[in-house]
């Protein structure tokens, strides 16, 4: 759960760090990656300062955008269990975790005007912080605790986490408080702060959603600590985080890393990363090792996301495991999750249990999810073919069957009013006409209208593997239903459709095009939406897309 890395201003920045030449803002704990969209989370970032200007807290700077500062890019390193990188300011800063705890170690310039502070903020990367964020900073300790409402980086909804920072130095602590703003004050130590008016109702588009953010004008706010002068300048800091309350933070980070120690920490992670790769094996002779490097790194990221969040699930009290931060099933059922049902069936079978879980409570199977909240749907009902591929594979621990079967079923066959985040739309039209039309009559349930190509297509799809589960599970009626169904694709394919390039004809013939309600052809060029389209048209969620999504026709059919 815990993922500690520097937060960059970079435009790729969604999973915190990006090697491109932007500015560090802060290191925080909390990460996704392959979010697309905006950057998720990066809640409660940490920021250090060697020394303030003039010795007076009010002399470092605290607003994110202003206290950014550039790092030297051949400092970076990245290795399971452990990032470090060297700030132009001086400051060098390496970090590793436990489960839902990060260590940071702040290593400071060795100047006799030294007196390190580090801030905690009350923001993440992508400054959608919601009202009333709160933090309190022990005036014996340093132990800064709190809370704040975040929104969802591809969803609906917002969501709590909770903090617990306590900090640790060979030197005494100077002094400690809160900042609001540009202002701090050491005469100060609990804070509970609004998004103002000034936040209300500002929208920020992020791609074809909106996010309720703060906005420049937002009360910036959090804790700092600061230090005397010590020899070796070194502050560490153990970051506790929990979405059930900060209490449970900080046991957390009481438990996992009670003594404090770096390098004990990324040992244990560094273990438990070689116990996870221990299934692959790779000849190394007369192979270069960059091209290991890239294998093994490849493996590494199949295995971020989804996380595991059990036990940090305040939504619902359950016994099963609850796994989070699905980026979204769309991509994730075409390979990364079939391989890891043969690298780590143990963490798929928990996977599956989790959204069936999930179905159970909240009444449908995700097709993402993200930070406690629902996201938004892509295509089809896709956590059905991730339960058909680990049911046909024979995984079955712990996993109830019929209830899956009951969930996968429920999306073929019920129509969600707000098929934007689960289950299907145009249900009525699919049974009806065995095809998505575009332009579709759709009075049960409401979603972006766009996207038919690629809907038939993924309901179809969708249908197959429901199939192949009803087959297996001995319902031979659903299966030859559902098997007729996953045949429907066959009406949008128009035999003679051709596809030009620079206005020359490709030679190829037969495409999937659109279709209206009334059967006749809709148009679409079959290279729209490809990597050679330089149109600039839209092809993800917006509502002036296309008829397939962030794809071409010619790469949905191949």
């Amino acid at each position: 759960m815990a993922k500690a890395v520097a937060d960059t201003d970079s435009g790729s920045n969604q999973g915190g760090f990006a090697y491109e030449g932007g500015s560090v803002t802060g290191f925080s704990s909390m990460h996704d990656s392959g979010t697309g969209g905006s950057p998720s989370l990066g809640n409660f970032p940490l920021f250090p300062y060697a020394k303030c200007a003039g010795d007076d807290v009010n002399g470092c700077v605290y607003p994110k955008n202003q206290r950014k500062t550039k790092y030297k890019p051949d400092t970076v390193q990245a290795h399971p269990g452990y990032f470090s990188i060297e700030l132009e300011s001086g400051v060098w800063v390496d970090m590793t975790t436990a489960h839902h705890t990060s260590l940071f170690r702040f290593q400071f310039p060795n100047d006799k005007d030294t007196s390190p502070l580090i801030l905690l903020d009350l923001t993440d990367l992508s400054n959608s912080r919601q009202d009333n964020a709160t933090i309190s900073v022990d005036k014996t300790t340093g132990r800064m605790s709190g809370n704040a409402r975040f929104a969802p980086s591809f969803g609906s909804g917002t969501y709590v986490m909770h903090f617990c920072a306590d900090f640790k130095s060979a030197a005494p602590q100077r002094d400690s408080g809160i900042f609001v703003n540009s202002r701090a004050s050491a005469g100060v130590h609990d804070l509970k702060i609004s998004r103002s008016i000034n936040g209300y109702p500002l929208p920020v588009s992020r791609i074809t959603f909106f996010l309720y953010a703060e906005t420049a004008d937002s009360p910036k706010g959090g804790g700092f600590v600061r230090f005397e002068p010590a020899p070796d300048n070194t502050v560490l800091a153990r970051v506790g985080i929990s979405f059930m309350g900060t209490q449970q933070a900080c046991a957390h980070a009481e438990s996992e890393i009670p003594h404090f120690d770096f390098n004990a920490t990324r040992q244990t992670a560094v273990d438990k990363w070689t116990e996870k790769m221990r299934p692959i094996r790779v000849s190394r002779t007369n192979i270069d090792a960059s091209v290991l490097t890239n294998f093994y790194s490849g493996i590494y990221r199949t295995m971020i996301n989804p996380q595991n969040y059990t036990g940090e699930d305040p939504l619902w009290q359950s016994s099963e495991p609850y796994f989070d931060s699905f980026y979204c099933l769309w991509d994730s059922f075409r390979s990364q999750i079939p391989f890891l049902t043969i690298f780590d069936p143990s963490s798929v079978m928990q996977m599956v249990r989790s959204l069936i879980d999930t179905q159970r409570h909240l009444g449908w199977l995700p097709d993402c999810r993200m930070s406690l909240c629902k996201g938004y749907t892509q295509g089809g009902s896709n956590a059905d073919n991730v339960l058909a591929d680990v049911y046909l594979k024979g995984l079955k621990d712990g996993i109830d069957w019929d209830a899956g079967y009951a969930a996968v079923q429920k999306d073929a066959e019920e129509e969600p009013y707000d098929w934007s985040s689960e289950g299907r739309g145009g249900l009525r039209s699919w049974k009806d006409l065995h095809y998505i039309p575009v332009e579709d009559f759709d009075y049960e349930g409401f979603g972006t209208m766009t996207r038919s190509i690629s809907r038939t297509l993924e309901y179809s799809y969708n249908d197959f593997a429901i199939a192949q589960m009803a087959r297996g599970l001995n319902k031979t009626a659903d299966a030859e239903r559902y098997e007729r169904r996953s045949r429907y694709w066959q009406n949008i394919f128009k035999k003679d459709q051709a596809s030009l390039w620079q206005n020359k004809d490709t030679g190829f013939t037969g495409f999937f095009q659109p279709k209206y309600l009334n059967g006749t052809w809709g148009d679409q060029d079959p290279l729209a939406c490809s990597n050679i389209d330089q149109s600039g048209r839209a092809c993800s969620l917006q509502n002036t897309a296309g008829e397939t999504f962030e794809s071409s026709i010619w790469e949905y059919q191949l």
